[in-house]
């Protein structure tokens, strides 16, 4: 059997927070424990017949009102690698929190790829408890259901190829309808794991993450991208800095900005 062409895949670091605690990224963590900073990136797939944006991160307001860092707003991280992101026609939505699901108008030509669970999940009766609507930003969502309307939304079942080499996988846990993006590169098979995994550590060590709606779905999910993923060294957690260290800029111009994720980790 012939495979295909495989992806060129990018994480783009464009936000992070700093000063956080154990008990921040770790349920059960102690809460004297300084903790692990959190980087926020977007994804790039991209081979010679299709480009797929994942994820489409935050803008200013939301950094201010949340108290995160913002690098620069995703679209410029995007064209600096070369995305003409007014020009982008595929973005998969890993879920819909403020962090993965703002500056939706950035893209003004894209289908946007989601969940059928998760627009349930965010616009549906969890969003009256405080808890779980917290990581949501209501404008987003506003914003999600106006494309929606507008018939710029693909809806996904569990699991589904979106190109041949990628396909999407349905999770849960961290959000009701949480997924995560397989992607067929020149080193293999590597999943986009998005929250699935915040850290490393969270999934190597079945530690849950703190922002949680299904806590048995979480852990299972650890042994999905473990099962989707050719190795641990496959597996891109959401939020790790690592990441920036692991894997090298594309060009010497993007170092601190993009890392190629379709080539060996370094030595950790």
């Amino acid at each position: 059997m012939t495979q295909p062409e495989p992806f060129e895949l990018f994480a783009l670091k464009y936000a992070c927070h700093t000063g956080r605690r154990g008990a921040d990224n770790f349920v059960g963590a102690d809460i004297h424990e300084a903790g692990e900073d959190l980087f926020y990136y977007v994804w790039v797939a991209r081979r010679s017949d299709r480009l797929f944006v994942i994820d489409t991160g935050f803008g200013e307001a939301a950094a201010r009102a949340r108290g995160r860092e913002l690098v620069s707003r995703p679209a410029q991280a995007l064209e600096k690698l070369g995305v003409r992101v007014r020009e982008v026609e595929d973005v998969v939505l890993t879920h819909l929190h403020y962090d993965h699901a703002g500056t939706l108008a950035d893209f003004p030509r894209a289908c946007f790829h989601l969940q059928a669970g998760e627009a349930a999940y965010a616009t549906g009766p969890c969003m009256c408890h405080s808890f779980l609507r917290h990581p949501f930003d209501v404008e987003d969502v506003v914003g999600f259901v106006r494309l929606n309307f507008a018939g710029r939304i693909t809806f996904h079942e569990e699991v589904d190829e979106l190109a041949d080499g990628l396909t999407v996988h349905r999770t849960g846990g961290h959000t009701g309808g949480l997924q995560v993006v397989r992607v067929w590169t020149r080193r293999g098979h590597v999943v986009i794991a998005s929250d699935a995994t915040h850290l490393y550590a969270n999934y190597r060590d079945n530690l849950v993450f703190p922002a949680v709606y299904h806590v048995g779905e979480l852990l299972d999910g650890y042994r999905t991208i473990r099962r989707l993923a050719d190795s641990d060294d496959h597996v891109i957690p959401g939020h790790d800095p690592a990441v920036m260290r692991l894997y090298p800029a594309p060009a010497p111009e993007l170092e601190g900005i993009a890392v190629r994720l379709d080539v060996p980790p370094r030595e950790r």
